[in-house]
């Protein structure tokens, strides 16, 4: 890897932790503290949240087409939940063998929404929902990630849309010279995860 490229990951690695900061100072600007696994709203806040709230019957009034497209996308929850299973058993019984420190799919997927006022009953169950996931998404790529890492940190020859963050460190395509001694580093890594 070029000594340029190097440079510019780690600048997008600083950004990365700096912006991670500012938004965990803004929840002090928008009058909520996380305390544990709850969150908390100054009461004018609450009390303005609730005025904004929509009732079950207006908010059905206003998008009909969820009731038409409801069980379809509900019924997603069955290959979600079977994914789950298998990856996490994957991850449990495979990494410890490999030395990869597991994934927490609490950083993933986080259940938080039920705290707004603002939103009804069946649009917390939605949020619950897409939480679950773009959560498990989310756990399942870096769970495959590291994976990739200990087994092909190597990138492509073709250029890919969406990688994961773990793929812009990995080494050229072609990049021979050293690969063994490279790819014991990598594996090494994997278990010093913060």
């Amino acid at each position: 890897m070029s000594e340029r490229i190097q440079q510019l990951l780690d600048q997008i690695t600083q950004l990365e932790d700096e912006l991670r900061t500012a938004l965990n100072d803004q929840q002090f600007t928008m009058f909520y503290q996380v305390k544990g696994k709850r969150v908390e709203f100054e009461q004018s806040i609450k009390q303005t949240h609730l005025k904004f709230k929509r009732s079950f019957f207006r908010w059905l009034a206003s998008r009909p087409q969820n009731l038409i497209t409801g069980p379809i996308i509900y019924a997603m929850i069955i290959p979600l939940v079977i994914t789950d299973l298998f990856i996490s058993f994957y991850q449990l019984t495979c990494f410890p063998i490999y030395g990869i420190k597991k994934v927490r799919r609490s950083d993933y997927i986080v259940f938080d929404r039920q705290h707004l006022d603002y939103i009804n009953f069946i649009e917390k169950f939605h949020c619950t929902y897409c939480a679950y996931g773009s959560g498990m998404i989310t756990y399942i790529s870096e769970i495959v990630a590291r994976t990739e890492q200990y087994f092909c940190p190597i990138k492509h020859a073709r250029k890919i849309v969406g990688s994961h963050a773990r793929y812009a460190r990995f080494l050229e395509f072609g990049e021979a010279e050293n690969y063994q001694a490279k790819l014991e580093e990598y594996r090494e890594a994997l278990g010093k995860i913060q």
